[in-house]
């Protein structure tokens, strides 16, 4: 079972880092004028995006454990602002329900903006 497994995964990762190796260098390809062209804001330089819950609904706590008391729920609908972080967890105000606790940085994390540079 073990040995199939390994037989698997192995397979998986020839089969993803094929297409890797067989394109060609950035250095070797050749790009219009228009593109060679530095853009005029860098995606590096923005601000980070905001804050979304990435779940139904997600227990606000009174402290950043999860064996904590509950103090409500934060749902996708709310509007919340984070004021600060503890490990994975994240010290919220709920400004639909004026409820404040820790929410799981799991649950409730920004997105990462693309840079295609």
């Amino acid at each position: 079972m073990r040995s199939t497994r390994i037989a698997i995964s192995a397979a998986i990762l020839g089969a993803l880092a094929l297409p890797v190796l067989s394109a060609t260098p950035a250095s070797a390809a050749t790009l219009p004028a228009a593109a060679t062209a530095a853009p005029a804001v860098s995606c590096h330089n923005l601000p980070p995006l905001p804050y979304a819950v990435h779940a139904k609904a997600v227990t606000i706590r009174s402290k950043a454990s999860s064996t904590s008391t509950a103090l409500g729920v934060l749902y996708k609908s709310h509007k919340f602002s984070v004021s600060k972080k503890s490990g994975n967890w994240l010290y919220i105000t709920d400004k639909t329900t004026d409820v404040k606790g820790w929410v799981s940085g799991t649950y409730v994390y920004r997105d990462v903006r693309m840079c295609l540079d």
